[in-house]
């Protein structure tokens, strides 16, 4: 069973900053590309940053330059740096990540729980 758990969500002012982590756990393989996600009220799921085994990342226009991600194959545990935070960032944001299980073959989606960001004065 593979688990993935988030945490380092709340509440903070705008211009602030907050860390999320996501642990993945359970009988893996390999973990390739780990990713977060967010979906905000009345709006779709979108993809906020992603980075692969190797560490090359990606991001999404309205968070480059504020958001890093980052991972710690170790520790099979992925990081969004959010700095300079803004209102439109509150959002429930989700932990992806893209895993070969120990048993099986191939690589199967996963996602966490979600962990609320909210962003307000």
């Amino acid at each position: 069973q593979v688990q993935l758990v988030e945490s380092g969500g709340g509440l903070v002012q705008p211009g602030r900053s907050l860390r999320l982590s996501c642990a993945a756990s359970g009988s893996i393989f390999r973990i390739n590309v780990m990713a977060w996600y967010r979906q905000a009220p009345g709006k779709q799921r979108e993809l906020v940053a992603a980075i692969t085994s190797v560490g090359s990342a990606k991001y999404a226009d309205s968070v480059k330059g504020r958001f890093t991600i980052s991972r710690d194959n170790a520790k099979k545990t992925v990081y969004l740096q959010m700095n300079s935070l803004k209102p439109e960032d509150t959002a429930v944001y989700y932990c992806n990540a893209d895993i070969v299980p120990l048993i099986g073959v191939g690589a199967y989606e996963f996602w966490g729980q979600g962990t609320q960001v909210t962003v307000s004065s």
